[in-house]
């Protein structure tokens, strides 16, 4: 009996697992994007907004989040591959994570994510307008500045199936060029 027990235990245990894997959530309708701004290595602040005509990864990530660290190298590849397709990834950090931004390009340089853009999110205020609570938490944000999906947790972003998913969900929700 208790073996019958911990059988079915463990596939619901890794049936779970593998469902929170796959954490996309692409919502019905498109949201508008917080105004909060982010800021990049020089202190020059920017809104979501001024990325317009770009389909964008924004990560949420911490330098303590072990899982968003073992993704960074992979996250690099695909910024690589997915460059001149107006596919932008932006990497946001809390602010208070970081003493200078050239501590945060030696971090990145360590981990392999030193090609991707990086910013700062002062007070955690973009994060907090999202709701966003955890990382790596991903928003996925469309040519026309709004929001249309979300990935919670890692992703292997150098995966080509997920490579040709982000791909649809772009061509999916490409938006009119315009902000609604």
């Amino acid at each position: 009996m208790m073996k019958k027990f911990l059988s079915v235990l463990f596939l619901v245990f890794f049936a779970t697992n593998a469902w929170a894997k796959s954490g996309v959530n692409i919502f019905a309708y498109p949201r508008k994007v917080p105004e909060s701004s982010i800021y990049n290595q020089y202190g020059k602040s920017f809104k979501l907004e001024d990325f317009q005509g770009n389909f964008l990864l924004v990560i949420f990530w911490s330098k303590t989040c072990i899982p968003c660290l073992r993704e960074m190298e992979d996250l690099s590849k695909f910024a690589k591959k997915v460059a001149g397709n107006n596919i932008q990834v932006l990497l946001v950090s809390p602010a208070e994570d970081w003493e200078t931004a050239e501590e945060q390009r030696a971090f990145l340089r360590r981990y392999k994510g030193e090609d991707l853009d990086f910013y700062v999110d002062r007070k955690n205020a973009l994060a907090a307008d999202f709701g966003i609570f955890t990382s790596p938490h991903t928003v996925l944000v469309n040519a026309d500045s709004m929001e249309i999906g979300r990935i919670r947790g890692s992703v292997d972003w150098d995966d080509e199936d997920v490579i040709e998913y982000i791909y649809k969900i772009k061509a999916q929700h490409q938006g009119t060029g315009n902000e609604e």
